[in-house]
């Protein structure tokens, strides 16, 4: 055996093994077929191939035969010839130098260092790999997708035709390999053209399970190099109660490397023809797209609702409806981006109602913003418009709408120095914020007194700006308690010129000082099979009354929920326009144990009392925060949370509980689990009457789904909402589901019943669909999300 290390830099033989190596795997997946698994670089194709210059050749042969005569030098016999990684096994490979060809012969075998395999009974090329012929080629790639062919022939370096070619991604039958895959695409000629960069596939036909589907006489796609090229796109299909069922066709058109435009052209049954085009554009520095879509509806009466007739007139009360929307992001310098996303359509409910996606939000934000971020500092200004989706008539009193504000503008920012003060850190934050709004949103029962109702925004303009600085340094003492004392300053400057019953304030200015303490003893238990941290803490935070307590609009703060996650905030309102005031302690204790088993627990009790002062969370303000939150007395309700890990499977339970008689007030719990036959996730929640905020009636909702494995391949998913005081089943999902190595195929039923503001349940929409589809093939429809939690 001949065994031979050369230098490729050095040597005629081990150009010519080096350019066949990279030239063989060339013209095995160059020309093949449009798949990304098998597509090379643009370099690798022109033959100009990117190797190590530096690299090693190994060759191992029985024989290296020169012949000076006919100026052929030959490895044969075990021919093994490793190269950067890559690797070519053949009985015999011969270069030809009279007539510039290269032959590998016998059972041709090459590994490419990314895991792809090529083989071939044989192969014959020029040395410019413009000429050539391959016999009994076939490939697999590293993703697992395969491709063969009876034999391949390039012609003129820019032409490279396969004939009688196969391409699946599906694994062969292991136990009969001479089985049909799944799914396969047979074609009897594959012609790659390189210089046009496409693939052109000739009478060939897609087969199921050995089966014939379809048959496709001709067809044509991008060269695997392409990653936009012009031409249609895979139909998507779906069923909606009023638009009935619907085939959408999308054309994509590569008008330049840098931007493109997508048309799609819908077919509803029921409401005729849907058009929308999408640009996209991308730049230098950022991207951007503008989307207009448009529908003349065939039958707008089927929209009607004859038990709520106004809950869908937007739906049947327009024929032409429309909306044009933009996107984008333009990234200024490193560190600043100004971005949008905005609509405008012809009626509040168009692009809800025909599920434009990045548009069909229920609930759609248009924001114009400026970010910036460097090391430690962070600003953010935008500015906003509220939309709701919702199907009311513009002229019906419920409508959202018009109750959204313009928030012009919001700004954040915030600053930590690098350098600490005195030992500690301190941050500065900086928020403003203006409001405009058209319509006054408030309840029915509002009348401008306190607790008559609810105001939840102004009419006319309101504005707020706020700057506060905040320092904290932790002490370690000897006994391992940890202290940390806090010290802050925050100053807010409002404003109101509003004519809303109950706006007695034009101006105002707060201003609030606070010195805080937190004192924690973390101990630490060690069992056998077990670590266990507790660490009581406590917090104190001495404050001056809050200034004019509820008697300036609260837009930003009306989110607010005690429970243990904001136990120990040292302000628990969720927004700037309200602040704690008065001197209020923290007391709990939080926990945290692994075992050896692989179970970890984690959970947090406590409760909070008003020390002194003014009680902001029993101060009345136009939305009534802090009523019936369980911080309106001197010692709040009991909060407490636990939550159990242990491999897949999660559960996590917490609430808040009365003070005196420990009934449930809020409470939730949340289950997850997974294992060899499926998964399944639960979820119940509480919430006890809140008359305040008009809910009469405890609120109780459980949700629970999952999936179920039939068999290794089959799956069948499902969920269910469930309002337990409504007695109504709000949203159920159903679908079963077949999956494996290369294929994926989905069919799914939903239905939506949604308890109106009045308690009562709205109208049902029930969704029909299913996805198909073939790895790296096509892919037709969505697949449903059944939740989870």
């Amino acid at each position: 055996m001949v065994r031979v290390g050369l230098n490729v830099t050095r040597s005629v033989l081990p150009t010519w093994l080096a350019r066949l190596m990279c030239g063989t795997a060339v013209l095995c997946l160059a020309g093949g077929i449009s798949f990304p698994a098998l597509a090379q670089t643009q370099d690798a194709l022109a033959g100009n191939f990117k190797t190590n210059p530096n690299a090693q050749m190994l060759l191992e042969s029985d024989e290296l035969v020169y012949d000076i005569n006919a100026k052929t030098i030959s490895a044969v016999g075990g021919v093994k010839i490793e190269y950067d990684g890559n690797r070519l096994v053949a009985r015999q490979v011969t270069y030809d130098q009279k007539t510039g060809r290269l032959k590998a012969l016998g059972k041709v075998e090459i590994v490419e260092k990314d895991g792809n395999r090529i083989y071939a009974e044989n192969l014959d090329v020029t040395d410019d790999f413009k000429e050539g012929f391959v016999n009994t080629l076939r490939v697999e790639a590293a993703d697992n997708t395969r491709f063969a062919a009876e034999s391949a022939e390039r012609i003129g370096g820019e032409i490279t035709k396969f004939n009688n070619g196969v391409y699946t991604a599906c694994e062969p039958c292991r136990d009969k390999p001479g089985k049909a895959p799944l799914w396969q695409v047979r074609a009897q000629r594959i012609v790659w053209n390189g210089k046009n960069k496409t693939i052109r596939f000739e009478r060939g036909r897609f087969e199921l399970f050995g089966m014939p589907l379809a048959f496709l006489p001709a067809f044509e796609i991008a060269d695997p190099t392409v990653k936009r090229k012009s031409g249609f796109l895979m139909p998507s299909y779906k069923y909606e109660t009023n638009l009935g069922y619907g085939v959408s066709v999308p054309y994509f058109w590569a008008l330049a490397p840098n931007y493109d435009l997508t048309l799609t052209g819908t077919g509803y049954t029921k409401q005729g023809f849907l058009a929308d085009a999408e640009w996209r554009h991308r730049l230098e520095n950022g991207e951007y797209s503008v989307r207009i879509a448009g529908i003349s509806q065939n039958d707008p009466r089927a929209f009607y609702n004859t038990a709520a007739p106004d809950n869908d007139a937007q739906d049947w009360n327009n024929k032409n409806r429309g909306m044009i929307g933009s996107k984008g992001a333009i990234h200024i310098n490193p560190r600043w981006t100004l971005g949008w996303d905005a609509m405008v359509q012809s009626d509040k409910a168009f692009a809800y109602r025909y599920g434009l996606d990045g548009y069909a939000d229920y609930n759609k934000t248009d924001q114009i913003y400026l970010t910036g971020l460097h090391d430690r500092n962070y600003f953010d200004v935008r500015l906003y418009k509220f939309h709701v989706q919702e199907g009311w008539a513009d002229s019906f009193s419920a409508s959202s709408e018009n109750k959204q504000p313009w928030v012009l503008p919001s700004l954040d920012y915030a600053y930590i120095p690098t350098q600490p003060l005195a030992g500690g850190e301190l941050n500065f934050n900086l928020n403003l914020q203006a409001l405009y709004r058209d319509k006054v949103d408030a309840n029915a029962g509002y009348t401008g007194l306190p607790r008559s109702g609810y105001l939840a925004g102004i009419k006319g303009n309101d504005g707020r700006i706020t700057g506060e600085v905040e320092w904290k340094r932790t002490f370690i003492t000897g006994s391992g308690l940890v202290l940390t004392p806090i010290l802050a300053l925050r100053g807010d400057g409002m404003y109101v010129d509003s004519d809303s019953p109950g706006v007695t304030r034009d101006q105002a200015f707060r201003g609030m000082a606070t010195a805080g303490l937190e004192a924690k003893y973390p101990i630490l238990f060690t069992a056998a099979n077990s670590t266990h941290v507790l660490e009581p803490t406590a917090q104190l935070f001495i404050r001056n009354n809050e200034p004019y307590a509820g008697q300036m609009p609260n837009e930003d703060a009306q989110s607010f929920v005690f429970d243990a996650s904001s136990l120990f905030e040292r302000d628990k309102f969720s927004g700037y326009d309200r602040v704690e005031g008065g001197t209020r302690a923290n007391l709990g204790i939080r926990y945290s144990g692994t075992f050896n088993n692989g179970l970890s627990l984690n959970g947090i009790a406590g409760q909070s009392f008003q020390l002194g002062g003014v009680n902001s969370f029993a101060s009345q303000d136009f939305v009534n925060v802090g009523a019936e939150s369980g911080l309106e007395s001197a010692r709040s309700d009991y909060v407490a949370m636990i939550g159990a890990n242990y491999g897949a499977y999660t559960l996590t339970t917490g609430g808040r509980f009365d003070k005196d008689t420990f009934e449930v007030q809020r409470g939730e719990v949340a289950a997850t689990g997974s294992g060899k036959y499926g998964s399944v996730f639960g979820k119940y929640a509480f919430i006890a009457a809140q008359p305040t905020y008009g809910f009469p009636e405890d609120r109780q909702e459980v949700t629970l789904g999952g999936t179920a494995k039939l068999t290794p391949n089959w799956r069948l998913l499902g969920s269910g909402t469930y309002d337990i005081v409504h007695d109504t089943l709000v949203k159920r999902t159903a679908a079963i589901a077949y999956d494996d190595e290369c294929f994926t195929y989905q069919m799914y039923y939903t239905q939506q019943r949604p308890i109106t503001g009045a308690g009562t349940a709205g109208e049902t929409t029930t969704t029909y669909g299913f996805q198909i589809s073939f790895r790296t093939l096509w892919e037709f429809g969505k697949p449903v999300d059944i939740g989870g939690i």
